[in-house]
């Protein structure tokens, strides 16, 4: 959690302020701080408490263990998305990571592709950034119900993932939605005390963070600053 807030609020201060100038230009803002107002009361009324729930009963071990699985189904839209961008090396470390997981790791509950094969995960990747890296704009901002911060550019990154998605060929619908259900405790548990970082106006916090957020993981952490130095000093 504290390295959740830590990676929120570095983000924010190293991020171009130009971003944040770009963001401000939030067409449809009405409709989203209606929604953003939607999302709000359903998050106070059902999922928070939920996953203070979720938090509080389960066994950190077990925490840990859906933790892994949530990012192990992200692996194949990871690995697919690297190799859209041109990223080889990471494409097959994603996909080793996937193989290994899966198979030895029981559906990905255990990390034994770092703890036994010494393979670091990658950068999560999703077809949003690929279209980034690919020239095309980001859009209008845009909250989604339920879904949150988003993108017309992004929208189309959430359609792509759902082909990528292993968890959406499991036949049994039961137990995929069990699974989706706890995977979407777990990141919210983890969301869990991240309010108090948000300062102002909570509408605006958010959709700049998000804004920024998604700069960075679009240049893989490389920050251009638009300050000239003069080399001399």
């Amino acid at each position: 959690m504290r390295s959740l807030r830590i990676l929120v609020l570095t983000i924010f201060m190293i991020t171009p302020l130009r971003v944040v100038a770009e963001v401000e230009n939030d067409k449809f803002e009405s409709f989203n701080r209606t929604m953003f107002k939607f999302n709000e009361t359903v998050d106070l009324l059902f999922l928070k408490p939920l996953a203070q729930l979720y938090v509080r009963l389960m066994p950190e071990p077990f925490e840990q263990a859906v933790g892994h699985m949530v990012g192990n189904l992200n692996e194949v839209t990871t690995a697919a998305n690297c190799g859209l961008q041109g990223k080889a090396q990471d494409m097959f470390r994603a996909s080793a990571r996937f193989l290994l997981n899966t198979s030895i790791g029981v559906g990905g509950l255990f990390d034994v592709a770092h703890t036994v094969f010494d393979l670091e995960s990658v950068s999560s990747e999703d077809f949003g950034q690929t279209l980034a890296v690919w020239g095309v704009a980001q859009g209008p901002y845009l909250v989604l119900p339920l879904r949150g911060p988003s993108s017309l550019r992004d929208i189309s990154g959430t359609v792509f993932a759902s082909f990528t998605n292993p968890l959406n060929f499991y036949s049994e619908i039961d137990v995929r939605n069990s699974i989706r259900a706890l995977s979407l405790l777990s990141i919210r548990g983890e969301l869990l005390g991240v309010e108090e970082i948000v300062a102002g106006d909570r509408y605006i916090f958010i959709r700049d963070v998000y804004q920024q957020k998604r700069q960075y993981a679009i240049s893989d952490g490389v920050i251009e600053d638009d300050f000239d130095f003069d080399d001399d000093y």
